[in-house]
């Protein structure tokens, strides 16, 4: 069976391909204050702004593409069982060819009920006050915003538990509860950990390695060596 790879990534992972992360603007996401378009307080005190805000991020992934590094880790698939779990809500991963990716924080392309189904479904264009789904409900962008639980952590921490490896790229991991995933590797893993600068201290975690790389560079480098060794190759 093939070995399984689960890789962490964030918001550098998205940045080698335009998209620009608040952490990087003194807390502003492209000149946005993020407690005001990030927030249920933020959504409730203004839904305009909210929703142009998501709406114009939507339009913005029409114009960009998934870099070397999102490529890299789709055709890890054949040789790997890989399975992402990101912090980004862009289709990157996807349409890079990635077959298995986990929202943390939801996804731009979705929206779903303010009702108490919270239903989900695609959503491609602008969304505004007006749009509601099926049970009268207005609509709201399928995203976790701070303050919010993250359904799908459980599952993100059952999937790290049963990885032989674990790649981090593009994220610092400070953010919770996201941070607290390297906490439940299963303590023969290996880590491997690409960031330009990175500032993760691990604990007790012996088998590490750290690439000093950019995601777009340092991903398709270290998938490289991951193919050569997945054939027999030194």
């Amino acid at each position: 069976m093939k070995q399984k790879i689960v890789v962490l990534s964030g918001a550098g992972m998205s940045a080698d391909s335009g998209i620009q992360t608040f952490r990087d603007a003194g807390g502003l996401w492209e000149g946005y204050d993020v407690a005001e378009v990030a927030s249920p307080e933020g959504f409730a005190q203004n839904p305009e702004l909210v929703l142009d805000f998501y709406n114009q991020r939507r339009r913005q992934l029409f114009d960009v593409k998934p870099n070397q590094g999102h490529f890299a880790l789709a055709e890890l698939e054949k040789y790997y069982r890989v399975q992402i779990v990101t912090q980004n809500v862009d289709d990157l991963h996807e349409r890079a060819g990635s077959s298995k990716v986990l929202h943390l924080h939801g996804e731009l392309l979705k929206v779903r009920s303010t009702g108490p189904k919270q239903t989900i479904q695609s959503w491609y264009s602008d969304l505004n006050s007006s749009h509601t789904c099926p049970d009268g409900y207005p609509l709201r962008p399928h995203i976790v915003w701070f303050g919010e639980d993250v359904p799908l952590f459980p599952e993100a921490v059952k999937i790290v538990s049963n990885a032989q490896l674990i790649i981090v790229v593009g994220t610092s991991l400070q953010v919770y509860p996201a941070a607290s995933l390297l906490n439940h590797i299963h303590h023969r893993a290996n880590l491997i950990i690409i960031d330009p600068k990175p500032n993760i201290t691990p604990g007790s975690i012996a088998n590490i390695q750290v690439i000093c790389d950019r995601a777009s560079t340092g991903v398709p480098t270290l998938v490289e060596s991951l193919k050569r060794k997945a054939i027999g190759y030194s």
